[in-house]
């Protein structure tokens, strides 16, 4: 088990409240106060959770200018009323920053399913028998050396 800091788990909850938010306002047709609201928050728990220094650190590298500018500037598009396009400008900007994580060896989705493994009540619901031969083969890695 990890243990998190007060800090971290408001990030994740933050986080968490973020990402169905934004489900959510997809769900209801782009509806820009929910998106709007689950932007804020999914960034002020991404901040949370790994620290304001290494989240400014993460975005604002030189090679990932490009995809940060997509990505709030997709964040600002939909806080001024244009919803459908500014979630095209996020997930642009969002496969821009991650991307070396998909092409890694280690890719991203092992590293965020070990993440949540450790993690008390989502690590439990992710060693449940129909779950978790999903889950063992999303979170394989390609590591061979």
């Amino acid at each position: 088990m990890i243990s998190l800091t007060d800090t971290q788990k408001i990030g994740m909850g933050l986080t968490g409240f973020g990402v169905f938010f934004l489900f959510f306002g997809m769900i209801l047709f782009f509806d820009k106060a929910l998106l709007a609201i689950g932007n804020v928050l999914f960034v002020a728990g991404l901040a949370f959770v790994i620290g304001l220094e290494r989240t400014f650190r993460f975005f604002f590298q030189k090679h990932k200018m490009k995809a940060t500018g997509f990505f709030l500037g997709g964040v600002f598009v939909v806080l001024i009323g244009w919803p459908l396009i500014g979630m095209i400008f996020e997930i642009y900007g969002f496969f821009l920053l991650f991307r070396t994580f998909f092409a890694s060896p280690r890719g991203f989705f092992p590293v965020v399913v070990g993440f949540i493994r450790r993690v008390p009540v989502l690590g439990s619901l992710l060693n449940l028998p129909g779950i978790r031969s999903f889950v063992d083969k999303v979170g394989e890695s390609n590591n061979m050396v």
